[in-house]
């Protein structure tokens, strides 16, 4: 059983791999045999993540890009797939969600750079390294979402309508790369990573997995199963699935609600 979630001999590109879940993504990955590309802005970041991945004893390769830009997207799709000779798993993780004080205040190159980053770049990334495995061995894409694409509130719009349209790019890559390429949507609520510290809730980092109000929210390693799990051989009648890890609609054992940007 054990073998259906090994990930040895595969090779995966982890967008926003330095940090947060993509961090922890990156190290479980390398942790389950796989070889990882780990991608985002900082290369000092990316290098010290994949020092942590060959720790593993596994081979990394960090790549600073800009993943809201094309004309970064495309020399690091290939820099990645010929370093290694190919990707099995992509993972769409890298995001952001800016503070505003109002939505009138929202401006224009904000709007653009939310949209790009979160929707623009996963849509070009899964159409260069998608096309590669649809006409190779194969593979799996994991679009990283967020519960915000299911119910937006007002101070996470641009945000909330990013998401929900990577929901839809799920559907349409699957039905264009299928049946080889699976490609599939973790939709996730609240997780105390290092952005959660610019909570209105911070996390208590004395009890870890809750919030200083005493709300209940994820750990990074809580939704690293799932993911392994979409990237495996375990997963492959797993497609165009949209799966939620956010502590299901009760989360909170003490308080009510999500925590506020």
């Amino acid at each position: 059983m054990t073998d259906r979630f090994s990930l040895a001999g595969k090779t995966a590109l982890i967008t926003g791999g330095s940090r947060g879940l993509g961090h922890a993504m990156s190290l479980a990955f390398a942790e389950a045999g796989a070889n990882v590309a780990v991608v985002s802005r900082k290369l000092d970041a990316c290098e010290a993540t994949v020092r942590e991945v060959e720790a593993r004893g596994t081979r990394g390769l960090a790549y600073a890009c800009h993943l809201g830009r094309w004309d970064e997207i495309e020399p690091m799709a290939n820099a990645v797939w010929d370093h290694f000779g190919k990707v099995d798993i992509l993972v769409n993780n890298a995001g952001m969600s800016p503070l505003y004080p109002s939505l009138g205040e929202v401006t224009e190159r904000a709007f653009d750079s939310v949209i790009g980053l979160n929707f623009k770049g996963p849509f070009r990334l899964t159409a260069l390294i998608g096309e590669r495995m649809h006409a190779g061995d194969g593979g799996s894409v994991i679009n990283i979402s967020s519960t915000a694409s299911l119910g937006a509130s007002p101070w996470a719009l641009p945000y909330a309508g990013a998401k929900a349209a990577l929901n839809v790019l799920t559907q349409g890559f699957s039905a264009a790369y299928s049946p080889n390429v699976r490609v599939n949507t973790i939709v996730i609520g609240p997780f105390a990573t290092d952005v959660a510290e610019h909570w209105a809730d911070p996390p208590d980092h004395d009890q870890p997995g809750w919030t200083k109000a005493g709300l209940r929210v994820g750990l990074p390693d809580e939704m690293v199963g799932l993911a392994l799990y979409l990237a495996s051989d375990a997963a492959s009648f797993t497609n165009a699935a949209t799966i939620r890890v956010d502590g299901g609609p009760v989360r909170a054992q003490r308080g009510e609600g999500s925590p506020r940007p």
